[in-house]
């Protein structure tokens, strides 16, 4: 039997984030078991998906406000849409991914509803070595080549993997190939997994909603340098930002 303090959303919304994700990783898996528990699990990742759309909303606003270019990380730096919503396709797409991996966590799957494609690679009038601290990137419907184009990418993915090793599901460049520069695997996230969060495995790997507030409380560049006019638009960027 599974004992656990009730109100995971309301907790949530109350500020209690830290605590109530704690409880998610210590039942584990094993929260699939119980229907009504993973029901009101995923009420909360999908409100931690709202929160996170709201901080994307907002730090591409601040960025286009300031002048940032969104661009390819190709020679031309072709222009690019930072952030794409869901499409009416979401649903069924976080259903494919289930049929398609297996167990996938929820606050991915509340992601692919929710959130949207996100492309933070660019530059700034004043920064322009912003690709350098690792942008925030991180596509799961693949709107801009089609659902067909990125299934197919995932596939081939998920089929040519080592079996001695966990699959990643590559869900973004490293930040070497975000330079244009030749780099180590992409970025994604560890499956199969049964967990209400997931594992996103990076230069490291921790937990998918851990990386996402290190990120959000980096104005969406979580490796900046020391140059001082990058630290001078990461703090314009990092005001009001939401906790997950």
């Amino acid at each position: 039997m599974i004992n656990r303090e009730p109100r995971w959303l309301e907790r949530y919304q109350d500020g209690q984030h830290d605590q109530v994700w704690h409880e998610f990783r210590q039942l584990g898996s094993a929260i699939r078991a119980h229907p009504e528990l993973m029901e009101e699990a995923q009420l909360v990742c999908d409100e931690m998906a709202h929160r996170a759309r709201r901080n994307i909303e907002l730090t591409v606003q601040r960025l286009s406000d300031e002048g940032y270019r969104f661009h390819r990380n190709d020679a031309e730096e072709t222009p690019y849409v930072a952030h794409y919503p869901p499409t009416p396709a979401a649903d069924e797409h976080a259903v494919w991914l289930q049929q398609q991996f297996g167990s996938v966590p929820l606050t991915l799957l509340s992601w692919v509803r929710l959130v949207g494609d996100v492309w933070l690679v660019g530059t700034h009038p004043q920064w322009t070595s912003s690709a350098s601290a690792d942008p925030f990137v991180l596509e799961v419907e693949g709107t801009r080549h089609g659902s067909g184009s990125i299934r197919s990418y995932f596939e081939r993915t998920w089929n040519n993997r080592r079996e001695s090793r966990p699959f990643v599901l590559p869900l973004a460049p490293d930040k070497f190939h975000k330079q244009n520069v030749s780099g180590g695997g992409p970025y994604g996230l560890v499956l199969p997994d049964g967990c209400v969060d997931g594992l996103f495995s990076w230069e490291a790997n921790m937990p998918f909603v851990a990386y996402l507030n290190w990120v959000f409380s980096e104005g969406g560049f979580p490796l900046p340098s020391g140059d001082r006019n990058q630290w001078r638009v990461r703090h314009r960027l990092i005001g009001d930002m939401l906790r997950l």
